[in-house]
């Protein structure tokens, strides 16, 4: 119950972080969303063996975590989820690709060691990029540029009940498994022959809160076919800010 816990408290940290007043925060949404979807897809068109030309793109997620103040411990965990989808992608590699690529000293380092570096670090950049986008950009503005840039419609609504309905769907486990310890007695999890009716509950109770949610929604104005207008135009720094990083990325990219 109290990882449960825990994991709602990260939910809500992340998206509370968004209302910071730092120069990121007040950056217009359109730079931060074009900067990062440029960085992810500079980095993801790398080959497999360009580790050492990956290095240079590190100074994003430091220099933006440095500007938008944002703690490294939250951002290092949320990336740790996505540590053994990659090491499992490339543990294959190491072990056919035994060719040496480098020696550092009397060490060498094989091609598929340096393809494993390399797919971990594109996942670094990868989801640094997305969840510094998260933290430091309100959640209804960046659905409202999303809609901007004219993305389709069922991806956005996607996008946004997701986002939403994660926190929901845990503060229903977290009752659920509340009221089930509180019943029977000294037992601390779920026995098995309970699952499935666990499980069946959870369903039920998800579409039902899941529709409730959404004509809350419909009742304040939600709608995917309104774009509102923008807030505010870009201002000089905006566009400063936005060659800051799109600029040397590219460069880093087409030089070598």
């Amino acid at each position: 119950m109290s990882d449960i816990s825990a994991r709602i408290h990260e939910l809500r940290a992340l998206e509370n972080l968004s209302t910071g007043r730092t120069v990121i925060h007040r950056l217009h949404p359109f730079v931060k969303l074009v900067s990062a979807f440029v960085l992810i897809v500079f980095v993801a068109s790398f080959g497999r063996y360009d580790f050492v030309r990956l290095v240079p793109y590190l100074f994003y997620p430091f220099v933006m975590m440095a500007l938008a103040e944002l703690p490294y411990k939250l951002f290092l965990s949320r990336v740790l989820i996505a540590l053994p989808f990659c090491l499992f992608a490339g543990l294959s590699n190491v072990i056919f690709d035994r060719a040496t690529a480098l020696s550092i000293g009397d060490v060498a380092i094989s091609y598929g060691v340096l393809s494993l570096m390399t797919i971990l670090l594109k996942m670094y950049l990868c989801v640094m990029a997305a969840l510094l986008l998260v933290a430091t950009t309100p959640f209804p503005e960046l659905t409202v540029q999303l809609r901007r840039f004219h993305v389709p419609m069922v991806f956005v609504m996607v996008f946004e009940m997701t986002f939403r309905y994660i926190g929901v769907l845990l503060e229903e486990v977290h009752a659920m498994i509340t009221a089930y310890k509180l019943r029977s007695g000294t037992k601390k999890t779920i026995d098995m022959r309970h699952m499935g009716s666990f499980l069946g509950q959870l369903l039920l109770r998800g579409f039902d809160r899941a529709e409730r949610v959404h004509r809350a929604m419909r009742c304040r104005g939600y709608s995917l076919r309104h774009i509102p207008p923008a807030p505010r135009q870009l201002r000089h720094s905006d566009v400063l800010a936005l060659t800051a990083v799109c600029l040397p990325a590219l460069l880093l990219r087409f030089l070598s």
